[in-house]
């Protein structure tokens, strides 16, 4: 415990002064504020927003965006490159495509192409679905449309056709057979196309997302494919198509030197496709991969970075022009599609601590056994009474021997259920015992490294990770959680948390740590009739649209925040979340056919005597308000 705990051992504690700058920090109430306009006075303060939330009848959970964050995040990426391109000296320019698929809600599309017009961002569409999209939102001469995925003949007649709207479109080959189909709708419609060609590069990523690279990469033309590809178009007479090389080496890339060795190979394939005649391709796009640092470590971990934004377009650009110099081939202009850059900071989940389970009870409640208990009992409460600094491991090792005999004492009918608790309460009680003397112990045994999450509190949470935090169950992935309000008080709970699906695997038991990965979170005790709110920060990338309907926990409510230039949060946009019966709706389930069925059950109740008139109302009034109510709970 830690005395006159301050704001400032919150901010290092849960390292919010790593992964939530510049625009997250703690204001003088100990509430998490949100700084949302880079270089600019004025904050929301988080507690205070889910207060107002509740006033207007939004319930947790809650999903926050800060459509400033996704401004800043555009202008901090333009503004690296361009100061890259200035010190360099580099004679091509920089375009930011966001891929769609990082997060396809439309009020976030449309903010960051509203919001990017500026800097010309452009959008990248992996299906007919986004690319329809697309060709909805980018306007005449602005972004560039870069068209990916497997395309068929409709796929690629759509895209053509953006060409006649003004929208500069690159249909980029990830499989050799697309180039004939390309070739012959483009002389059906007589379009001329900006072909692309994504490359499988020797090089490789780093980081979780590795196999996205390489030889056995999913898309891509290899070496002989892309010559194939340059003869083919050449003999259409179509060698001026080729605008674009293309590569994508994973996303989530933590390491800078897997960047630069795939930058390095991509800029001798350019230079040697311009050799051998290419003279019109003049565009790379370096794909995404430019990492987040979630935990703040700044780190090669997968869930980190160890490198900053500007070293990334550092490289990018210096060494394009080193080669392109040396080879004396231009410059050619960059596209990067960086989606996660642009959006993991702009979401957070907000929701309420539901109630804890704490294991074992107090130490105060451990009483010496009596005369009639039996001989395992004194031997547990021996080990407990024995526990100090210089015998923990020996007093540990006595109580699970004995906790272990003890059960199978039990199992044989040689002890009775009050003595078998009693063997439970001892045993967690001497555990705890333990963990409190070993905190200033120089060294600690590896047997006791894991009290701390076997003694580990679990706090039940109004969310579903399988719904809102998929990439924490399916692949580990790490995101600060942090509670949003008392972080002027100490913390003293080490917890877990649990979801409200019906699953093992809807839990969080791992936290971002500086050395490693935490396997407990450390958070405020509760109170009697006080929520506790707990938030997830850095969700923007990925996580809805992979999100499922585990146990039918449906979209949560979401919220779009701005700051007004008087300082003050204008809520801009809201997007309720599903119901019971639209949640139903998606496995087929009918809402008036339900309702059918119980107001039938409802009437053989009555006339069976079962249920009064005014009962079956009633039930029939509740269950039709839960076909509309909210699938979290309130």
């Amino acid at each position: 415990m830690k005395s006159n705990w301050t704001v400032q051992d919150s901010l290092d504690h849960y390292l919010i002064s790593r992964w939530g700058q510049p625009f997250f920090s703690i204001n003088s109430h100990g509430h998490l504020e949100c700084r949302p306009k880079r270089g600019i006075l004025g904050s929301i303060d988080l507690k205070e927003l889910i207060d107002d939330l509740k006033r207007r009848g939004i319930k947790t959970p809650v999903l926050i965006r800060f459509n400033d964050i996704l401004a800043a995040q555009v202008e901090s990426l333009a503004s690296c490159f361009q100061k890259s391109i200035d010190e360099y000296n580099y004679h091509g320019s920089y375009r930011t495509v966001m891929p769609i698929k990082v997060n396809q809600q439309r009020h976030v599309v449309e903010q960051l192409v509203d919001r990017g017009a500026t800097y010309y961002l452009g959008l990248e569409a992996g299906s007919k679905p986004e690319l329809l999209v697309a060709m909805a939102l980018l306007k005449k001469d602005r972004g560039v449309l870069v068209c990916n995925g497997y395309k068929d003949e409709d796929y690629i007649e759509t895209a053509l056709r953006a060409e006649r709207l003004g929208i500069k479109t690159l249909l980029v080959l990830d499989r050799f057979a697309e180039l004939q189909k390309i070739i012959d709708v483009a002389k059906r419609l007589n379009i001329k196309p900006r072909i692309g060609i994504r490359a499988k590069l020797a090089a490789r990523g780093k980081g979780r997302w590795v196999e996205s690279s390489g030889d056995r990469s999913k898309f891509g033309l290899t070496m002989r494919e892309i010559m194939q590809s340059v003869e083919s178009l050449r003999k259409e007479n179509m060698l001026t198509s080729l605008n674009l090389l293309h590569f994508h080496i994973g996303s989530q890339i933590t390491a800078i030197r897997s960047i630069k060795n795939a930058i390095r190979e991509a800029a001798h394939l350019y230079c040697g496709l311009r050799a051998i005649g290419c003279l019109d391709l003049d565009h790379i796009d370096v794909g995404g991969g430019l990492a987040i640092d979630y935990d703040g470590s700044q780190t090669n971990f997968h869930s980190s970075m160890n490198y900053s934004v500007q070293e990334y377009a550092n490289d990018v650009v210096s060494v394009l022009q080193d080669i392109c110099d040396e080879l004396e081939q231009p410059h050619p202009h960059i596209i990067s599609e960086s989606g996660r850059a642009l959006v993991a900071h702009h979401a957070a989940l907000i929701f309420d601590v539901l109630g804890a389970n704490e294991l074992g009870i107090k130490e105060a409640h451990i009483n010496r056994p009596g005369e009639e208990d039996h001989s395992i009992i004194h031997t547990m409460y021996d080990a407990y009474e024995a526990v100090s600094l210089k015998n923990a491991q020996e007093c540990f090792n006595d109580a699970v021997t004995a906790k272990d005999e003890g059960i199978a004492l039990f199992s044989h009918g040689v002890i009775d259920l009050e003595s078998r608790a009693r063997i439970d309460e001892i045993f967690w009680a001497t555990c705890k015992k333990i963990l409190k003397v070993i905190q200033t112990a120089a060294y600690v045994p590896e047997d006791l490294g894991n009290l701390n999450k076997m003694l580990s509190d679990t706090y039940y949470c109004n969310f579903s990770v399988f719904q809102s935090m998929p990439d924490a169950w399916a692949v580990g992935h790490l995101f600060p959680v942090v509670p949003i309000h008392r972080l002027n008080e100490e913390p003293t709970q080490e917890a877990i948390l649990a979801d409200l699906t019906c699953d093992s695997d809807g839990k969080i038991d791992q936290f971002i740590d500086l050395r490693d990965v935490k396997r407990t979170l450390r958070l405020h005790k509760l109170r009697d009739q006080e929520p506790y709110y707990l938030g997830a920060f850095l969700v923007g990338a990925y996580q809805e649209t992979l999100g499922d309907l585990h146990n039918l926990f449906g979209d949560t409510n979401a919220v779009h925040v701005s700051l007004g230039d008087d300082g003050r949060y204008r809520l801009e946009h809201v997007v309720v979340g599903d119901t019971i019966s639209e949640v139903l709706s998606y496995v087929e389930y009918d809402r008036i056919d339900l309702v059918r069925r119980v107001r039938d059950s409802a009437e053989l109740a009555v006339r069976e005597g079962e249920m009064t008139l005014e009962q079956s109302a009633e039930l029939m009034k509740r269950y039709e308000e839960g076909l509309s109510g909210y699938t979290y709970l309130v």
